[in-house]
């Protein structure tokens, strides 16, 4: 273990939190982490990592502070308080919060920690969670341009497509468009779905030639097998992508901008957590397209 490497602080041990910090780890990194759950942190420690028993422990000797929570009340709840980051963490730390939360949120942890000496980078990231286990996510930054630089050789060690987007919030507005995307392309690959298999087409041959053209996506090579075995084991849950078209729903609303196609697929998503689907991979979509063709699922 490198010495010189910054000592690593990381909150929220998730779907995405516990891949990403072992990633670090195995990069050379110092990582001591908290999370809620018992388990998670006993992962962290069997990886190499070390766990702390609340956040005020876990940030107190940290040079960066990495944040993976699930919305913006979470990143909230960590970040103020007597027992949260930055009442806790050093003057000169930097915060890299790579939750999805509204860029507002963001705006204003910036704004907080500035005031403690704090720096903050909003980075939420893209790939899911074979992107967080391969290190291969995209990462989409919002902030100064000196952390950002800082900051790179551990954005390296979790992802592979690295890019500033502009001032604080911007990260997470660029997020907001990748969810408003991913949502409506896995919605246009569930209704081709339904359409292929009732039309008796042989769908794993469809959908490898489909794949090969211009309706070829990232997204349909990652759910292909989510929609030929119906195996909707959460990725990334439909609880969550319901969140984030909140999110892009109300950013675009308040720049004036229209979703038409967004506001639909927003709704579909969630009509999916009303019957129960909340907790399913986002590819549980293709629930909702046979429901409405008649299937009882």
């Amino acid at each position: 273990m490198s010495t010189h490497l910054p000592k690593i602080a990381w909150i929220g041990l998730g779907i995405m939190g516990s891949p990403m910090s072992e990633n670090l780890i195995k990069a050379g990194y110092q990582v001591t982490g908290y999370t809620l759950e018992r388990e998670k942190l006993d992962r962290l420690a069997a990886a190499g990592g070390t766990a702390a028993g609340s956040i005020a422990e876990a940030v107190r000797d940290a040079d960066v502070v990495i944040t993976m929570v699930p919305a913006s009340p979470q990143v909230e709840a960590i970040a103020y308080g007597a027992d949260g980051i930055l009442e806790n963490a050093k003057s000169g730390a930097l915060l890299i919060d790579m939750s999805s939360i509204t860029p507002q949120t963001s705006v204003d942890l910036a704004k907080n920690a500035k005031d403690k000496g704090i720096r903050v980078l909003d980075a939420p990231v893209s790939g899911g969670e074979a992107g967080a286990i391969e290190a291969v996510l995209s990462i989409m930054v919002g902030g100064e341009r000196a952390d950002f630089d800082e900051a790179k050789p551990i954005f390296e060690a979790l992802g592979k497509t690295i890019v500033l987007c502009g001032p604080h919030g911007s990260g997470q507005t660029v997020k907001a468009a990748n969810q408003l995307i991913v949502a409506v392309n896995i919605q246009a690959c569930a209704e081709a779905v339904v359409f292929l298999e009732k039309s008796g087409v042989d769908l794993a041959a469809a959908l490898d030639v489909l794949n090969g053209g211009l309706a070829g996506s990232t997204v349909l090579t990652r759910k292909k097998d989510n929609f030929l075995n119906r195996d909707f084991k959460p990725g990334f849950r439909i609880d969550l992508h319901h969140k984030d078209m909140g999110i892009v729903t109300d950013a675009a609303r308040n720049v004036g901008a229209a979703l038409p196609v967004g506001a639909v697929v927003a709704q579909l998503v969630a009509s999916l957590r009303a019957q129960g689907d909340g907790g399913l991979d986002h590819s549980a979509l293709l629930r909702a397209v046979e429901r409405l063709s008649g299937a009882q699922v």
